[in-house]
């Protein structure tokens, strides 16, 4: 496989950013995630850091190095998911489990499938328009869905952030699979939090891409985000990937920086996840602003340092 990647997440108005992304891939397999813990409820933090270490850690364990049956995979981890934050509710004697939305989406053989839970969404992008993306479980969308609103007015609603699907709710919550669509080279993938699809339309996140790198169209659309939602703006989180299936390196453009999984060993699974390791602050211990950001760029040098080795 052969594609460019990104992925970004800043902190808006709110105090805490409750935004959890990343991605994994094996020689012949890519998953990528991003959940955005619910804010109306206790550490919706750790809601969507459990998420993403749970299908995490079930990918690892899986991909050998595909995933045999994908369709499933979504579905049982995010179940599972969903049953690690009721352990954790009952370990840490909580009222109630911390809730998070998901979307998932894994490539493999060259053919895209993704989930959602929530209102985090996932847009397939070809050609400079939108191709195809998932639709929200939330009140708004069912609003103009029954011609009740307008699809404008959308963003201001006073019911904007009630959503009827979950992972951590009281019920398990419904994954809404994708069909499998077959990738051409230039197909572009953003997964991101409503934070950042909430204040832009789709023509603006479909031109956000049109002749530019992932590197390049992320932070311009975050930047966007943040600068429309003003002072209380929520955080917003993208993770982005632009195929480029098996053209030959001279084809795809220096800047992007391309991944190629060719000489990644069998049982090798590359990701920008944190997991936990013994010794290590647990998930419900908040981390400084400082160790944040050094996380971070711990993370992006390993990146870059594995996309120029298996790229030659």
């Amino acid at each position: 496989m052969r594609f460019s990647v990104y992925q970004e997440s800043k902190k808006g108005g709110r105090r805490i950013n409750q935004d959890r992304m990343g991605y994994l891939y094996t020689r012949d397999s890519l998953l990528m995630l991003v959940a955005d813990g619910m804010g109306g409820h206790a550490r919706g933090e750790v809601a969507s850091q459990l998420t993403l270490q749970t299908l995490a850690s079930i990918y690892q364990r899986d991909a050998k190095p595909l995933l045999t049956d994908p369709v499933r995979f979504l579905e049982d981890s995010v179940l599972a998911a969903h049953r690690e934050l009721h352990r954790y509710r009952a370990e840490h004697s909580l009222p109630e489990a911390p809730r998070t939305t998901l979307v998932a989406c894994i490539v493999q053989q060259g053919v895209a499938l993704w989930a959602h839970v929530g209102d985090s969404r996932l847009y397939m992008i070809r050609g400079g328009r939108i191709l195809d993306r998932t639709i929200d479980h939330s009140r708004v969308h069912h609003l103009v869905q029954s011609g009740l609103i307008r699809p404008e007015d959308a963003k201001d609603h006073p019911e904007r952030n009630r959503i009827f699907n979950c992972i951590g709710a009281y019920v398990a919550p419904t994954v809404e699979v994708s069909r499998p669509v077959a990738l051409r080279n230039g197909d572009t993938l953003l997964l991101c939090s409503d934070g950042l699809w909430g204040m832009l339309n789709d023509r603006q996140v479909a031109d956000a891409f049109s002749g530019k790198t992932v590197m390049r169209a992320v932070p311009e659309l975050m930047e966007l985000a943040l600068e429309l939602g003003g002072p209380e703006s929520d955080n917003v989180t993208g993770v982005a990937m632009t195929w480029a299936g098996t053209e030959s390196m001279e084809m795809v453009p220096p800047s992007e920086s391309p991944v190629s999984t060719l000489l990644i060993p069998e049982g090798t699974v590359a990701s920008t996840i944190q997991m936990p390791r013994v010794g290590e602050p647990g998930i419900d211990e908040e981390l400084s602003e400082a160790q944040i950001d050094d996380a971070v760029a711990e993370i992006q040098k390993a990146i870059q340092r594995s996309g120029k080795l298996v790229a030659k």
